[in-house]
């Protein structure tokens, strides 16, 4: 990584951010889709700034593209940077069919004075703009993200911030993590470092706070159908489960297990019924061998 996030040790212990070519990633992608291979996550600590070391230039939408002609039929991201997440990304969303309508993309916290000092190169309304570009285009968009509390210095006004954060930007699923200090980093010299009964405290708050966003968002999408890759069997529950292209996890009953072992790795089309655990509760309505 290349951007010495105040608090982050990985540039110290990685180093520099490294490509792989093109013509490997589409290469490596194509193999996957002909093995039957449904879906694909494309890794990197930063994966919008893909290109910049062999090329000059960010071309990390070229990746995309390259891989949705590959063949694969569903195509996700992380890690993203909003400071790199340009319009061209974005706007692949509506213009790849692969591309799936969800987004890991880690905001850290909500106050302008706390990303400041982290070294966040990007301000809450920058943020916000993306989040509304996104919804926008797909109000049912799956956005989920990271948040740092106890950074040192936040105030209860910057830690309320964050949590106003997650509440407008009904997030799918929060990431919560309590600041600890990293050897190297110029967090670990700042001044102001909170009390852990103090970062105890706001972490459960913001879990909980983060727990009500992914509801308000799953509610949303109550009533929908949605195409659901199964994934795995839950055989003490009789629920087999997987994901919605809005990341939602999806749990759905069964009734015969060697038949729903037969569907794992199969897209079916599900009604979401209700908010449940981490996700939803659905009605499978029919296979794809049956559309």
């Amino acid at each position: 990584c290349n951007n010495f996030c105040s608090y982050c040790i990985v540039p110290y212990v990685r180093g520099r951010e490294k490509s792989r070519p093109l013509d490997d990633i589409a290469a490596e992608a194509r193999s996957y889709a002909e093995a039957g291979v449904k879906e694909i996550t494309l890794l990197g600590q930063n994966v919008n700034s893909y290109g910049r070391d062999l090329y000059g230039e960010p071309r990390f939408a070229d990746v995309l593209r390259a891989v949705d002609a590959a063949g694969i039929e569903r195509l996700r991201f992380a890690t993203s940077h909003p400071k790199d997440l340009t319009d061209e990304v974005i706007g692949l969303f509506a213009t790849l069919p692969s591309l799936m309508p969800a987004l890991h993309l880690p905001v850290q916290s909500g106050s302008d004075a706390v990303l400041a000092a982290m070294n966040r190169p990007y301000d809450r309304e920058a943020y916000m703009d993306i989040v509304s570009t996104l919804r926008e285009a797909d109000p049912y968009y799956g956005l989920s993200t990271d948040i740092i509390v106890g950074f040192p210095g936040e105030k209860e006004a910057d830690f309320e911030d964050s949590c106003s954060l997650v509440e407008e930007c009904t997030f799918c699923k929060t990431h919560i993590f309590k600041y600890s200090k990293r050897p190297f980093t110029k967090a670990a010299s700042m001044k102001g470092h909170v009390a852990p009964q103090v970062k105890n405290r706001r972490s459960d708050r913001l879990h909980d706070v983060g727990k009500k966003s992914a509801e308000a968002f799953f509610a949303e999408n109550k009533g929908r159908m949605e195409r659901v890759l199964l994934e795995e069997l839950l055989e003490d529950q009789q629920m087999i489960t997987g994901y919605t292209g809005n990341y939602i996890k999806v749990y759905v009953p069964y009734e015969d297990p060697e038949a729903a072992q037969g569907m794992l790795n199969q897209f079916v089309s599900v009604e979401l019924l209700e908010v449940c655990r981490d996700g939803m509760r659905g009605r499978m309505v029919e296979r794809r061998d049956q559309l």
